[in-house]
């Protein structure tokens, strides 16, 4: 191979991010800075689940920071069977299951009607309205949560959900079903000004 050729070869080798694989190797060989890549390339989306999953950003910041402590801890014994950030989500999940059992939700707030058309009051509207969503979000059962969150927050496809939560495609496609009718009926109030009415 010429030298152009050779420099072109490292250069695009530079130029491409290490796979997560790659990283989890070096990781398991020692190499704390593989931990640090990791950690740069998946805490955001850990805690943005974490935060959708549970509502509470100091919660999220601490399943988050457990989370990635678990994949230091069994590091050793990780195998390249599923995709690392699946493995994390999951890992995120359950975690928030657990603080799911461990506390008591108590709400006895009804939602006001609010009016999201165009006026000075919008923004504040909008926040309100943003407020609702995420309080019908709190309601539904843990499984329908995650499955919301996995493919409309965080953008994972049905097949990649469904491995994160360890149910068949066919089960996470049911799940948001059921979610989206619990999010309907949570949000009734606000269903004419949602759609126009």
């Amino acid at each position: 191979m010429p030298v152009n050729g050779i420099l072109r070869a490292i250069a695009a080798d530079a130029a491409e991010p290490e796979s997560d694989e790659a990283l989890m190797l070096r990781l398991q060989g020692g190499d704390e800075t593989a931990f640090n890549e990791l950690l740069d390339r998946h805490l955001k989306p850990v805690a943005g689940f974490a935060y959708r999953m549970l509502g509470d950003a100091s919660e999220a910041y601490d399943v988050a920071q457990e989370t990635f402590l678990r994949l230091w801890r069994f590091r050793a014994a990780w195998q390249p069977r599923a995709q690392l950030r699946a493995w994390l989500l999951r890992v995120a999940r359950n975690l928030c299951v657990d603080r799911f059992r461990r506390r008591e939700v108590v709400t006895d707030r009804m939602p006001e009607e609010i009016d999201l058309r165009a006026g000075p009051s919008g923004e504040l509207q909008r926040k309100e309205a943003a407020t609702l969503v995420g309080d019908a979000l709190a309601e539904l059962p843990e499984r329908q949560r995650a499955a919301i969150a996995l493919v409309y927050y965080e953008g994972h496809s049905n097949t990649e959900a469904a491995k994160v939560l360890g149910v068949s495609v066919d089960a996470l496609e049911s799940l948001l079903a059921r979610a989206r009718r619990g999010m309907r009926r949570h949000l009734g109030s606000l269903r004419p000004y949602l759609v126009g009415e």
